[in-house]
């Protein structure tokens, strides 16, 4: 059975609300249910022209009808921005999903006052080609309801996981929010070595883009975990065997640890400072 959605309200028209728009309406959707508002006009009828939803220029006209409001606004404007709808929301008490990074829920809560219904999420960029990773964590006072609602929502845009504890979302920021950018160094680098090795560069850049994509579907589609994939790849003797002994010489997975590590504790340290 199909997922009926309520109205749908985005405040913010940026890349992630577009792409969570353009999953919902190839999910099929119904676009009159979708209100977006933004200051940036050619935002908006960007996204009018491409997916018929109603747009506003005026945060309040999208608070005071929508039954899920997705905060897609900028951390630093957000404080600004809830604070001149929180009236409507205590009013009309609907689902607040939120993807502003760093933002805890509590602060949202403290902002908009009321006890409110609210879903943090942590989402990643692949979420614009409809192959992103988020991270849910819900307040104390979702719904079954609401929490099935919200995870619809972001799994139009890729695979979704809940968390039980709100700070377990520093993790996911680690991991899957920060974690495109670490394959896309590895790419580059990758590229770089071919080059070196006499590959033209567009050889080398489409042979380590499909590489990437090839080994990321064999891992989503294999009953193996990752090291049982590594393994069976590595011949003893052969090549690839003789590149993973320098990664591990060079501490790779040390590296990574506390390169993941470094990340979480940034976000915690954004999350502290953007609720003050």
């Amino acid at each position: 059975m199909q997922q009926e959605y309520p109205r749908l309200g985005f405040i913010g028209a940026g890349n992630m609300a577009g792409s969570l728009i353009a999953g919902l309406v190839a999910d099929g959707v119904d676009p009159t249910l979708i209100e977006v508002s933004d200051v940036n006009k050619a935002a908006l009828d960007n996204l009018k022209e491409r997916h018929r939803v109603s747009t506003h220029e005026d945060n309040l006209q999208v608070a005071a009808v929508a039954d899920v409001l997705i905060l897609a606004v900028k951390p630093q404007r957000l404080k600004t921005v809830i604070s001149e709808m929180a009236p409507s929301l205590r009013a009309r008490r609907p689902l607040i999903i939120s993807i502003a990074a760093g933002m805890t829920s509590d602060t949202l809560a403290r902002w908009i006052g009321g006890n409110p219904a609210i879903v943090r999420t942590m989402p990643n960029t692949p979420a614009m080609v409809q192959c992103g990773a988020t991270g849910l964590f819900a307040r104390v006072g979702v719904t079954d309801q609401q929490r099935s609602t919200a995870e619809s929502i972001l799994r139009a845009v890729g695979l979704t996981v809940w968390v039980d504890q709100e700070m377990t979302l520093d993790a996911v920021t680690a991991l899957s929010g920060s974690g495109p950018a670490y394959f896309f160094l590895l790419m580059e680098a990758m590229e770089d070595a071919g080059v070196a090795l006499g590959l033209e560069r567009h050889t080398a850049r489409l042979l380590a883009q499909q590489t990437a994509l090839g080994a990321g579907r064999m891992a989503i589609e294999s009953e193996d975990p990752p090291k049982e994939l590594r393994r069976k790849v590595t011949s003893p003797g052969g090549t690839t065997e003789q590149a993973i002994a320098r990664f591990e010489a060079g501490g790779f997975a040390p590296l990574v640890d506390q390169a993941l590590k470094a990340a979480a504790a940034r976000a915690k340290e954004l999350s502290q400072q953007l609720g003050d």
